[in-house]
C-alpha cells in the first residue's frame, strides 16, 4: 500500500512537471523575492552607481564642473551686490538670479549646466554597453537569470540617479551658499522653481546619456562612440546656432515687406531653433529662473499695448515652457527606444 501511494505521488510530479515543460518563464519581478533578497534589476543598479561613484573619471569631471559653478557663484554675488548698490535689480526675485545673474567675468549657472551638463551624460553613457561586451562581462552576466531589459534600465536608471544627485547638489549649494552671502532667505515660489529647474536639467542631461548610450549599443569601440557623442554635442552647443544665423540672414525678407512676411520668417527661424537641445533647455531655463518672461515668440504691438509688466505666478510659467519641457522629455524617450530596441535585437557571443 505504502509503495503504491509513493507510485501516484511520483507519477502526480511527473505531470506537474510535464505540464510546465514549454511554458515561458516568470520574469524576476513577479517572482516573490526571498527574504533578505533584491530583484536583479536593483542589484545591477546599485552596482553600476557604486562604479560610477568610485571611478577616477567620474570624480575628474564633477571637480570640475564643481570648480565651474562655484566661479559662476562669485560672478552671481557680484553682480547682485553691485545691483543692489546701484538699485538696478528687482528685488522681488532676487533669490533666483544666483542663477542667471553675472557681473561679465563668468558665464552664469544655467549656462554651465547648459554647456557641462552634456559632457556628464556623454561620460557616464558612451562605455555603457561595449566595454562589458569588450571584456566579456556582457555574455556572462546575460547568461545568469537576469533578462536583457532589465540590464538596460538598469544602466540608465544608475546613471541618471548619479546626474540626479550631483545636479541637485550643486543647486542647493548655491542656494546655500546665495543664502549666506546675500543674507536673502527665498520664498516658497522661488524654491519650487529652483527645483523644477533642476528636474529640467536632469532630462536634459539625460537626453544625452541616451544618446552615448545608443552610441555606446551601435559602434563596438568606446572610442568611437565617445567622438560621436562629443560631436553632436560641439555642433548644437556651438555650430547649430552659427548655421541658423547664416540661414536668417540668407532667407530674411527685405525690411519693406508685410507684417505677415516677416512675423512668418521669425516663426520659421524658431521653430528651425528648437531643433536643438540646448535651445529648449535655455527657453524653459529663462521661463522658469525669470518670471518676468512673458513670452517665447515674437509678439506684434497690439499685443504688447495694454499688457500689465507683472511677473508670471508659477503656473503660468509652466504653461508657457510646456511645449518645450515636453519636446525634451520626448526626445529622451525616442533616443532610450532606440537604445532598447537595438540592445535587445543585436546577438551576443561569448568571447572564448
Amino acid at each position: 500500500m505504502i509503495d503504491a501511494t509513493a507510485h501516484v505521488n511520483g507519477l502526480r510530479r511527473k505531470l506537474a512537471r510535464l505540464k510546465d515543460f514549454g511554458r515561458p518563464p516568470a520574469r524576476a519581478e513577479n517572482v516573490p523575492a526571498e527574504r533578505g533578497t533584491a530583484s536583479p534589476f536593483w542589484v545591477i543598479v546599485q552596482k553600476e552607481f557604486g562604479d560610477h561613484m568610485r571611478s577616477w573619471r567620474f570624480g575628474i569631471l564633477i571637480g570640475i564642473i564643481a570648480l565651474a559653478c562655484i566661479g559662476s557663484i562669485y560672478a552671481a554675488v557680484t553682480a547682485l551686490k553691485d545691483g543692489v548698490k546701484t538699485q538696478d535689480t528687482d528685488t522681488s526675485f532676487l533669490f533666483l538670479q544666483m542663477f542667471t545673474a553675472s557681473d561679465g567675468t563668468l558665464p552664469t549657472f544655467t549656462t554651465f549646466v547648459s554647456f557641462l551638463g552634456p559632457l556628464m551624460g556623454i561620460a557616464l553613457g558612451f562605455d555603457a554597453i561595449n566595454s562589458e561586451r569588450g571584456k566579456g562581462t556582457l555574455s556572462r552576466m546575460l547568461s545568469q537569470p537576469i533578462y536583457r531589459d532589465d540590464f538596460i534600465r538598469a544602466k540608465f536608471t544608475a546613471s541618471l540617479l548619479l546626474i540626479a544627485v550631483v545636479l541637485y547638489a550643486l543647486g542647493f549649494l548655491v542656494m546655500g551658499l546665495g543664502l549666506f552671502t546675500i543674507g536673502y532667505p527665498p520664498t516658497p515660489e522661488e524654491v519650487v522653481r529652483v527645483v523644477l529647474f533642476l528636474a529640467i536639467g536632469v532630462v536634459y542631461v539625460g537626453f544625452w546619456l541616451n544618446l552615448s548610450m545608443l552610441f555606446s549599443i551601435r559602434f563596438r569601440q568606446a572610442a568611437t562612440s565617445a567622438l560621436s557623442g562629443i560631436a553632436l554635442w560641439i555642433f548644437f552647443s556651438v555650430f547649430y546656432s552659427m548655421i541658423m544665423g547664416i540661414v536668417d540672414r540668407a532667407t530674411m525678407p527685405p525690411e519693406t515687406s508685410a507684417l505677415s512676411m516677416l512675423l512668418r520668417h521669425a516663426k520659421m527661424m524658431l521653430a528651425l531653433n528648437r531643433l536643438s537641445p540646448s535651445f529648449l533647455f535655455s527657453e524653459t531655463t529663462s521661463t522658469m529662473l525669470a518670471p518676468g518672461v512673458r513670452s517665447l515668440g515674437p509678439l506684434t504691438t497690439e499685443q504688447v499695448v495694454g499688457a500689465i509688466a507683472s511677473p508670471l505666478p508659477l503656473g503660468q510659467s509652466l504653461l508657457l515652457c510646456w511645449p518645450q519641457l515636453v519636446g525634451l522629455v520626448a526626445a529622451t524617450l525616442i533616443c532610450f527606444g532606440f537604445s532598447y530596441l537595438l540592445f535587445m535585437r543585436q546577438e551576443i557571443r561569448s568571447r572564448s
